[in-house]
């Protein structure tokens, strides 16, 4: 979808949902396939309880996240040797390449804006399965 006008300013509503390589289920948002955007992408994402991300990176993208209800945990790091716990209100950034894997713990829903600087909803999102095993 590479149709959009320069200069054309765009409004989304989310409704439709994607299917991430992570392993959630993603708000189709702020594009390069959505809206033509072309330095940053932004997403909504819900994690039920028990929600559980495959380990990935990010390839030579940042992310950030606001956490708008709920809370999990995040571990992060070459071997996800570190552990981050964050709730509602915080705001958390991953630097490019880090590995991380988030599991919402709580009872509750987990909602979260996502942005990022790779305009692709998906193509900075390197899967690393050795990683997966190292986290309970």
């Amino acid at each position: 979808m590479d149709t959009f006008r320069p200069g054309t300013c765009i409004k989304l509503r989310p409704g439709q949902t994607y299917a991430g390589k992570q392993g959630f289920n993603y708000f189709n948002g702020i594009a390069k396939e959505t809206t033509g955007s072309q330095a940053i992408c932004m997403h909504l994402l819900t994690v039920p309880p028990g929600g559980r991300a495959k380990a990935h990176k990010h390839a030579t993208h940042e992310t950030a996240i606001y956490v708008v209800s709920g809370s999990a945990i995040m571990y992060w790091g070459e071997n996800l040797e570190h552990c981050m716990e964050t709730s509602a209100g915080d705001l958390i950034y991953i630097p490019a390449d880090v590995p991380h894997l988030p599991i919402n713990t709580g009872t509750e829903p987990t909602q979260a804006v996502i942005a990022r600087t790779d305009p692709h909803e998906q193509e900075s999102v390197v899967l690393l399965p050795h990683l997966d095993a190292l986290v309970p």
